[in-house]
């Protein structure tokens, strides 16, 4: 998300900002990192709390050139259509997605204004054609890009207003319907119950509440009362945070950097999931999870090491159509799983602090968002609730349909933050349906956000990670 930095400046300042030393340096464009298994105890060695408060966001990914005629990536997803099948023991789902559309160029409806503020959060319409929506690909370029289009809807059209303090407990069923029917629609527009993909988590887990980390550190149960205050819709504030999203910290180049990543309940209850662009490079290293970061608690739960295979990479799944047709025309994939390790006192991650499941195939339009991410230069990680509509980006260099949410203050840092529907203020998870990035690597602007869909693409790369962190 290049909403306050530049690569180059990114570089230099984390070189100065860096506490410790010299840091170790991998050869230019080698994949490969010291032939160690990166422990918890390396990790927590070489992530001080003081490298950790130095490091910026993971700036965006050098475009990558593509010769023409190169199709986008097109989502397997059919407009607002979720896809069916019933989640597997395994974590995976079976059933058969829907087929392709490609996507229109239509404007996009609720757009931030020329001026790159956004504008209020106007109703959302009815999907064209309800069962077909279109995704394909889109991109994340510079700071000072061009705002979307204007919105269609009238400006300053109030969003409704947000209750996060009356959650709905999340049901872990396969055809739980999305909330797509409690979102405003066009009058006389029928909308069917979505019937999306959720991924359960496995029988008899416990929560954060019941399972912590066993440290003296370690929060033992969830304190009484909302997360989160009631406040109006769109509107972020500084808060505590929750167990299940925090920090991720990689190493590229020589600048230490980091973006904001969620735990996503597995069968192996070791999986992390951020943007794609968060872990996209061949020199990504020493990369660790920080959940409920805050610089005054900076590690309530300990490091949680990014797993690395017998070469030494790094177990991140990411889209191979993302990382060679980059961030403009495969930003619809901007989405990556990554593999952890159990922190120093032997306990696996989502134990440790439970997770969120996946819910792929639901619709752009969700009625109440919870968005965390952890802006670069604040001391504690940032809240708000909002509804979300479909975004329709009319660039053909950047094709696609996205999620999109107001919500004031989410800058560089908070990409990676999940979207999180059916918020529960007592186990502090819900059901994740999208990552800040995507457009523009999460949007240009610090007060609007996008996210790529959760369709059957997600759900596969998903299963691979799955079945890739088996045994680890």
């Amino acid at each position: 998300m290049r909403r306050t930095l530049t690569l180059a400046a990114a570089t230099a300042a984390a070189a100065l900002l860096l506490p410790g030393g010299p840091l170790p340096v991998v050869a230019t464009g080698s994949a490969r990192a010291t032939p160690s298994l990166w422990t918890a105890r390396e990790a927590a060695a070489f992530w001080t709390p003081e490298r950790m408060a130095a490091a910026l966001p993971v700036p965006d990914p050098v475009p990558v050139p593509v010769p023409d005629g190169v199709p986008a990536p097109v989502p397997d997803t059919a407009a607002d259509a979720p896809t069916t099948g019933a989640a597997a023991s395994d974590g995976a789902a079976t059933g058969t997605p829907a087929a392709a559309a490609p996507p229109p160029g239509a404007p996009a409806a609720n757009g931030p204004a020329a001026d790159g503020r956004p504008t209020p959060a106007a109703p959302a319409p009815a999907p064209a054609a309800v069962g077909t929506p279109t995704a394909g690909a889109a991109a994340g370029p510079a700071q000072g890009v061009a705002a979307p289009p204007a919105p269609s809807a009238a400006p300053g059209s109030p969003a409704a207003p947000a209750s996060p303090a009356t959650p709905v407990t999340p049901v872990a069923s396969p055809t739980t319907p999305g909330d797509a029917a409690a979102a405003p629609v066009a009058p006389g527009a029928p909308v069917p119950p979505a019937t999306p993909t959720v991924t359960p988590a496995p029988a008899g887990t416990p929560g954060p509440a019941t399972d912590p980390l066993p440290s003296p550190t370690a929060p033992t149960r969830a304190p009484a009362g909302p997360v989160v205050a009631p406040a109006t819709a769109g509107v972020g504030q500084d808060f505590d945070g929750v167990p299940a999203v925090g920090r991720m910290y990689v190493m590229k180049g020589a600048g230490a950097y980091f973006c904001t990543a969620s735990v996503v309940s597995s069968p192996g209850r070791n999986l992390v999931l951020s943007a794609g662009h968060c872990l996209l490079g061949s020199d990504t290293r020493q990369v660790a999870f920080v959940p409920h970061y805050t610089r005054a608690k900076p590690r309530p739960y300990g490091l949680f090491p990014v797993l690395r295979d017998s070469a030494g990479r790094s177990k991140v799944w990411i889209d191979q159509r993302y990382k060679t047709q980059g961030a403009e025309k495969a930003a619809t994939l901007d989405v990556a799983f990554a593999a952890v390790g159990p922190n120093a006192a032997g306990s696996k991650l989502e134990n440790a602090v439970g997770g969120n499941r996946l819910l792929t195939g639901s619709t752009f339009t969700h009625a109440k968002v919870t968005l965390i991410g952890h802006p670069a230069s604040a001391a504690r990680p940032r809240v708000c609730v909002n509804r979300t509509t479909k975004f329709t980006s009319t660039d053909p260099k950047s094709p696609g349909s996205f999620l999109r949410i107001d919500c004031t203050g989410f800058p560089g840092g908070t990409s990676g933050g999940p979207f999180i529907t059916r918020f529960d203020d007592r186990t502090r998870t819900g059901d994740v349906v999208g990552v800040i990035g995507g457009w523009k690597t999460g949007g240009p602007t610090a007060d609007t956000s996008y996210s790529p869909y959760f369709g059957a693409e997600i759900r596969k790369l998903y299963q691979a990670a799955v079945a890739g962190a088996k045994g680890a």
